[in-house]
């Protein structure tokens, strides 16, 4: 028997990073990518974000590379998005995603930061908050390539 624990915190951005993911709606936009977790084999553990981005904690499962899982989640909600009529001015995602993997001693404290989306971004821009998860992270970027 196989056993694993993978982790991932995933950002990704609004086409633009335009502001289109309406507060007022956003529950329901978070209920469907709950579903297309689900229908990935995974765990959602935290969702949640603001205008321009979200944040989401989830479960990997071993069967299904990254890449796909984050594919499927962007595709299935924006043609949700643009269907519903709930989101007008959502053009679509921005190209590429942020994936951070973190231990499960780590969880609670990932729930929280993404729990504080709101009150996070009265402080600081999305930006400013996707450099310091990369810098965080180690990873190497040219800045140049991170906005459109």
């Amino acid at each position: 028997m196989s056993y694993r624990q993978i982790l991932y915190h995933i950002v990704f951005g609004t086409k633009y990073r335009n502001p289109t993911i309406t507060h007022a709606h956003c529950e329901e936009l978070y209920k469907y990518i709950w579903g297309v977790i689900k229908n990935q084999k995974g765990t959602l553990f935290r969702i949640n974000g603001v205008e321009d981005h979200i944040h989401i904690l989830s479960d990997l499962h071993p069967s299904v590379a990254l890449a796909n899982f984050v594919k499927d989640i962007k595709v299935a909600s924006s043609l949700w998005m643009k269907a519903s009529g709930l989101f007008p001015d959502f053009e679509g995602w921005a190209e590429g995603y942020g994936a951070f993997t973190y231990s499960i001693k780590e969880r609670d404290r990932v729930i929280n930061y993404i729990k504080k989306q709101k009150e996070h971004h009265k402080k600081i821009t999305f930006n400013d908050e996707y450099k310091s998860l990369l810098d965080e992270h180690g990873i190497a970027y040219d800045e140049n390539h991170l906005f459109p």
